[in-house]
């Protein structure tokens, strides 16, 4: 098990505060990398660093702002001399103020254009300059691992049908822009992978499925059919895959795409 020992190297997780996110930091930790909590909330991200344990750091930035991941790289260095892990966790996902219009402005014909833009510039441009300026300073070293979260809908049309309710109404429609962006990411992974493997930095991308968040009955019911082990995910679900790709247990794996998904892409 020795190959998954994380100890002595640092670790850096966007949207560290997310249902996922979290988890991501804790794996990482446990398995003894000193951990750097990124997102946008400086309370949050310190008090998520705290709860990890001695030696982690939690810091608010943008994911789209270059002067804020250029500063966050220096304090980072600073602090503890190298990066090897970066976790490209955030991201936005759809959602809309009032639940009784979501189906009719998460239409493709009614999809406001300014919500695509902007999800383009967190889940696209976000994942290029943090792996733009964090991942420069492992390909000068010569070492790293870079994780791109993606998803299930990055290689498969969303499945429109799961979002009826009992009563027949189709509640919401899952928009072009997490499926397009989350496809961008996987072949970005590909790009980079390609780019930095002379330079020992081994780029990967976790593809997870739904995850169970308070949703209502049906609609996990809905999801949960569609998978071979019909169920969603529990946010904790994602913590081995992590490490895995993080780890010298993946050393020969780049440019690959690990699905965690319950087998929603099997069927």
């Amino acid at each position: 098990m020795q190959a998954f020992n994380l100890k002595g190297k640092v670790a850096l997780v966007t949207g560290a505060c997310g249902l996922i996110g979290r988890h991501h930091c804790e794996a990482l930790a446990e398995a003894g990398a000193q951990v750097v909590a990124l997102d946008r909330e400086a309370g949050s991200t310190e008090a998520l660093a705290k709860s990890l344990g001695e030696g982690h750091l939690g810091l608010a930035l943008d994911v789209c702002n270059e002067e804020a991941l250029k500063d966050a790289r220096d304090k980072i260095l600073q602090a503890f001399g190298s990066i090897d892990v970066l976790v490209n966790n955030a991201a936005i996902n759809d959602m809309f103020e009032n639940p009784a219009l979501a189906a009719e402005q998460s239409m493709f014909e009614h999809y406001p254009v300014d919500m695509f833009r902007k999800s383009l510039e967190v889940n696209v441009t976000g994942v290029f300059l943090c792996a733009q300026v964090f991942g420069s300073v492992m390909a000068e070293a010569g070492s790293g691992s870079i994780i791109n979260v993606a998803s299930t809908y990055g290689m498969v049309g969303p499945d429109q049908s799961i979002y009826i309710n009992p009563e027949g109404k189709q509640t919401f429609y899952k928009s072009a822009a997490y499926p397009a962006t989350k496809g961008a990411v996987i072949n970005f992974t590909r790009f980079l992978a390609a780019y930095w493997g002379a330079k020992g930095v081994r780029v990967n991308t976790l593809s997870p499925g739904g995850v169970e968040n308070g949703q209502e009955d049906w609609f996990i019911q809905n999801y949960s059919a569609k998978t071979v082990l019909g169920r969603m995910a529990q946010p904790n679900d994602y913590r081995g895959a992590v490490v895995f790709l993080a780890s010298e247990a993946s050393a020969y794996m780049s440019g690959a795409n690990l699905v965690v998904d319950g087998g929603w892409t099997a069927m």
